[in-house]
């Protein structure tokens, strides 16, 4: 009996436009507020905070914030790779790592995301692996929404905070 890898998933969606509106939604700040953040910070190597359209490059270190959560809940990180035409690398949440390729097939832009290295838990279904792979769905449907002209699907109110405690 085969046993699940639970230190790495891959996930793939579907999008009716190009690559590079795909590829701007990931490598610029206003691109990731725009479908996945309430505010994502990048600062070069110098300190320097990056321009909400200005393209991130290799070795930034970030600050994301979410929608529903105040300004305690934030992820921080490095970019690792930017290739500035269809590729990106980042550290992510617990120490994993995100690869983000977005290609053109059958006139579809293609976006393939793998998340790896996610820790090893004493109960990985109920850990960073199925959470991880439940927000990266939800948030690429988001994106599949607002570029092909549909509605924010996020929750935009701290009240109604995705906690819910």
């Amino acid at each position: 009996m085969a046993t699940n890898d639970w230190t790495k998933f891959t996930i793939k969606a579907d999008f009716n436009t190009d690559v590079r509106s795909i590829y701007q939604a990931w490598t610029t700040p206003e691109g990731l507020e725009s479908w996945f953040l309430r505010k994502a910070n990048f600062y070069a190597i110098a300190g320097r905070l990056r321009e909400p359209h200005e393209s991130i490059l290799k070795e930034d270190v970030y600050e994301w914030y979410w929608h529903g959560f105040d300004d305690s809940t934030v992820e921080k990180g490095e970019v690792l790779e930017v290739n500035s035409i269809d590729s990106v690398k980042f550290t992510f949440s617990g120490g994993s790592i995100v690869t983000v390729n977005v290609d053109c097939k059958n006139d579809l832009t293609i976006l393939e995301l793998t998340q790896e290295n996610i820790p090893v838990e004493s109960d990985p279904s109920k850990n960073l692996f199925v959470q991880c792979q439940i927000g990266w769905t939800f948030y690429l449907a988001n994106l599949k929404s607002i570029i092909e002209g549909g509605i924010d699907l996020r929750n935009k109110r701290l009240e109604v905070s995705s906690n819910f405690k």
